[in-house]
């Protein structure tokens, strides 16, 4: 059984084969939206208990299969982990000496004299990619591609330095004898290179990620020594539950239901946020790891109940939640594509030789922040840096074995752990020879760690010096004035892929197939009334079903992400959306004067135009050439001088579908649907309306007119109830569950929203469980 992921195998010899599709990259694909906040908080219960099922059914196949299934086994599930003692080959304590370590300079590369203080080290197994590029003008880093032997002899990428087989092995470093050459983990001779070359940080990428914004500075804290920074407060994990050993930091940036790969499976349940964080200074956050929007690092356990076919992930965090700190004693998992490393952490960024490529960075993480505690630092875990497009490739399960028998065990090993060593890189060690010991890794990695730290030392890096710290204990009592309260968001999160199932019942069943049907659909929203009592009930109804939900309103308000638009030209700003989700299959404009019943849009082409047209009373004609119709007259006038300069298709197709040329088609727009494929029409007819004043109500009937023949359109609003003579307070008279749409309805504050679920449970018997 397969899983999709973008990470191939890693082996523990430079001749055993990767999967074909290999980079720096992870892993799994998705959206933004399925159940939304309503499987976030209100059915939190049900996913859980979902959840559960699924894992100790997993846990059941493995326990069967482990006795008679050996490690070459294909078979999802039948894989074990290493044992928790070498009996074979008694592993031998290495004694090297740190003090007689001779240089290693960079004599013979072209960029023998070149330095920075800031690199970007990714690996490299095809040619460069787009957000490769656009990495490339990152300002003030320097990028440097790491080639294995699948990245094409020809690989080039100005602005970039690359490292092939070939320069790696003239540099002269000893990692270079353990590494094998077919997978992403040489990025460790790029991290040498780097410090080799005056490196003060290394942001630690892939060529998959692109900056949002396009600047690192705005995301990370660069300067940790600062007056300002030193002075900052962060808000930290506290460690109240003395118990609590690892955190799932996706909660915190509104994802509950979403975890991170790495994090124990035991732990994937734990949703709650944090009654109260310690606030923090800010400047020994030497590692600091991002979020990623689109594809997040996700693992194959999610993809396995979250994936449906061969959609993509389109997972979004809050971007304006605080970073947070994590304490001694508590760890997160981290990765090799969005994490930036300062000096006093480079001795984290080995990347483990003897287990798989999904685990080797995890392994890594958990490692290194357990060695960072001895020199002070810590972890502080940023709002979303990147964006990952979701590409769709198949790897089995078993590629992630390590990480889903081991790492639980690795953690309260980790957190135990204790050392008398004297200094740090015998420290480091000392770690690597226990964790040989207990099975996590290979004498393999011991005998590279040895390796690792020599380089260091001989391309010039500073060993830091240990802290005075009582490793392991909650710290002092924290005073009320130093803690903070954060109530994190709960973001529409991504449906719990499961379509046939005898646990699951018949509405769940209709829930799925109808975010099947529209979960790449991006759901635009017009609120024309006060945003504060109704944005975040809008999300909670229609979230449930499409990719994501844009509100769109008179006013900003960036706490509920709801973004600033005029309704009278309001198509001048879908263009922007558009743009923003380019992978989306079609987008749904509605006003929030109109309800709409996303059950019996299902047999709707997804192809075609859908507007009300077919809807009399929403779609009128009106003449032009009466006097006392000014307004009309001149908005014509206007639609006259566009369709002019309109080029020939658009023009012969607004012709055909007009039934006069002195008359003005009108359409009050509260609900139509643009595919994917006339997006690119519809952005190129708001750019030939210009600086016009055109309203919504003319723009969008003109558009739909310009891009096809009416008699193309799918006609999926014919039968919606239209009454704009009734004026007067809702009332379920009006309201038919078997229409696809009700004009008009009115919701502007709770009350009414709870009334309008009442009515819409008819169609959709699970919104009940939102009352």
């Amino acid at each position: 059984m397969l899983v999709q992921q973008d990470r191939s195998t890693n082996t523990t010899s430079k001749k055993h084969k990767l999967s074909d599709h290999f980079s720096d990259n992870h892993h799994h694909h998705q959206q933004n939206l399925g159940f939304s906040k309503w499987l976030s908080s209100i059915n939190l219960i049900k996913l859980a208990a979902i959840s559960i099922l699924t894992f100790t059914i997993a846990a059941l196949f493995f326990f069967l299969h482990s006795a008679t299934s050996d490690d070459s086994s294909p078979t999802f599930f039948c894989f074990k982990s290493h044992s928790n003692k070498n009996h074979h080959f008694p592993l031998h304590f290495p004694k090297p000496n740190f003090n007689s370590i001779k240089p290693i300079s960079d004599k013979s590369s072209p960029y023998s004299s070149f330095t920075s203080d800031r690199w970007i080290v990714v690996s490299v197994s095809d040619y460069p990619s787009d957000p490769l590029r656009k990495l490339v003008r990152t300002k003030g880093w320097q990028v440097l591609a790491v080639g294995n032997s699948k990245t094409p002899s020809d690989w080039s990428l100005k602005g970039a330095i690359f490292l092939s087989l070939e320069d790696q092995a003239n540099l002269g470093f000893r990692v270079l004898d353990h590494l094998p050459y077919d997978s992403y983990v040489r990025k460790s001779a790029g991290y040498l290179f780097a410090i080799q070359h005056g490196a003060k940080m290394i942001f630690d990428g892939d060529d998959r990620g692109e900056i949002i914004g396009g600047d690192l500075s705005k995301h990370f804290d660069l300067k940790l020594s600062n007056v300002d920074v030193m002075q900052e407060r962060i808000l930290q994990y506290n460690r109240k539950n003395a118990n609590r050993s690892v955190v799932n930091p996706y909660v915190h940036f509104g994802q509950r239901s979403v975890w991170p790969r790495g994090l124990p499976l035991e732990n994937v349940g734990e949703v709650w946020h944090e009654e109260f964080y310690n606030l923090v200074f800010g400047g020994m956050q030497y590692v600091q790891q991002g979020l990623s929007n689109g594809l997040p690092d996700v693992d194959s356990f999610f993809y396995f109940t979250r994936k449906l076919g061969s959609e993509s992930f389109d997972i979004r965090f809050d971007g304006h939640a605080p970073k947070v700190a994590l304490p001694q004693g508590v760890m997160v998992p981290l990765n090799s594509f969005n994490t930036l490393f300062h000096y006093n952490a480079f001795w984290g960024l080995m990347l483990p030789v003897s287990v798989s490529s999904m685990a080797s960075d995890v392994l890594r993480g958990y490692w290194a922040q357990r060695i960072l505690w001895e020199v002070g630092g810590n972890v502080v875990v940023y709002p979303p840096t990147l964006y990952r497009e979701d590409k769709i490739e198949a790897y089995p399960f078993v590629e992630e074995k390590d990480l889903h028998v081991n790492v639980g065990r690795l953690i309260k090993f980790l957190v135990s752990w204790r050392s008398d060593k004297g200094k740090l890189f015998e420290k480091i060690v000392d770690l690597s020879f226990s964790m040989a010991k207990e099975g996590f890794w290979t004498e393999q990695d011991v005998k590279f760690t040895v390796a690792w730290l020599e380089d260091l030392l001989a391309v010039g890096y500073s060993q830091p010096r240990l802290k005075a710290v009582a490793v392991g204990e909650a710290g002092t009592t924290i005073s009320h004035a130093d803690l903070k309260e954060f109530v994190p968001q709960k973001l529409p999160s991504v449906h719990l892929g499961v379509e046939e199932s005898e646990m699951v019942n018949y509405e769940i069943g209709n829930l799925v197939r109808w975010k099947k049907n529209f979960g790449n659909i991006v759901l635009i929203m017009f609120v024309s009334g006060s945003v504060e009592g109704t944005s975040l009930e809008w999300r909670l109804l229609y979230g449930r079903i499409f990719k994501t939900v844009v509100i769109l309103s008179e006013k900003a308000n960036e706490d509920l992400a709801v973004e600033q638009a005029s309704l009278d030209e309001v198509y001048k700003y879908l263009p922007k959306i558009f743009d923003r989700f380019t992978t989306a299959e079609g987008f749904l404009f509605l006003q929030d004067n109109t309800v709409l019943n996303y059950w019996n849009l299902h047999q709707a082409d997804k192809s075609k135009l859908w507007i009300t047209n077919k809807v009399p009373q929403s779609w009128i004609t009106v003449p032009t050439n009466v006097k006392d119709s000014m307004w009309f007259s001149k908005q014509a006038d206007m639609v006259k001088k566009v369709v002019s300069t309109m080029p020939v298709h658009f023009q012969v197709t607004y012709k055909a579908s007009s039934t006069s040329k002195h008359t003005l088609a009108i359409c009050n727009s509260e609900v139509f649907y643009v595919p994917r494929r006339f997006v690119g029409d519809f952005v190129d007819l708001v750019g030939l309306v210009g600086n016009f004043k055109m309203h919504h109500k003319v723009a969008i009937p003109m558009f739909f007119m310009a891009m096809d023949l009416p008699q193309q359109f799918d006609f999926v609003f014919s039968k919606m109830v239209y009454k704009p003579e009734v004026l007067s307070a809702n009332s379920s008279n009006s309201y038919s569950a078997q229409v696809p749409a009700i004009y008009p309805w009115t919701v502007s504050n709770e009350v009414e929203f709870l009334e309008l679920i009442r009515l819409m449970a008819a169609g959709d018997p699970l919104l009940m469980e939102l009352v």
